[in-house]
Order: C-alpha cells, then structure tokens, then sequence
C-alpha cells in the first residue's frame, strides 16, 4: 500500500515551496508518495526531481493550484 503524505505549499513565497518539498522528499520512504499543492509549477523542483532518481506526474486543478505526484524511480 503507497503512504502518502501532503505537503500545501501553496500561496507561500519562494523558496518556501522548495524547501517544504526537499524536507518533505526527505523523509519519503521507498513506497511512499509524496503529494505536493502548489500555485504555480514549479520549475527548480523539476529540474531535480529528474536528475536525484524520482518521478512526479502534475495535474491542474479547476481552482488553479497545481497538484504534483512525486515517487521514488522504480529501477
């Protein structure tokens, strides 16, 4: 079963959101999925999602906010 844990970064003033979603990514287990609601996409975080061995899928919301899927990579 994937744990999932939130993270609402939104309306917060850069570099908040990156910061609550390194020490957030931080504590994600193997399983564990992190869910991440943001105003904005969030660029910087992308750039090292990729290149630190994780996956992230971005849904827009009606309401404008930006809800990000982030996981380990699978090997």
């Amino acid at each position: 079963m994937t744990r999932q844990r939130l993270v609402d970064a939104r309306w917060q003033s850069p570099p908040a959101p990156f910061e609550m979603a390194m020490d957030a990514l931080d504590e994600l287990p193997e399983d564990g999925e992190l869910v991440l609601l943001i105003h904005r996409e969030p660029g910087p975080l992308y750039s090292f999602l990729v290149q630190n061995g994780y996956v992230y899928r971005t849904e827009g919301l009606e309401d404008g906010t930006f809800r990000i899927l982030i996981r380990h990579q699978r090997s």
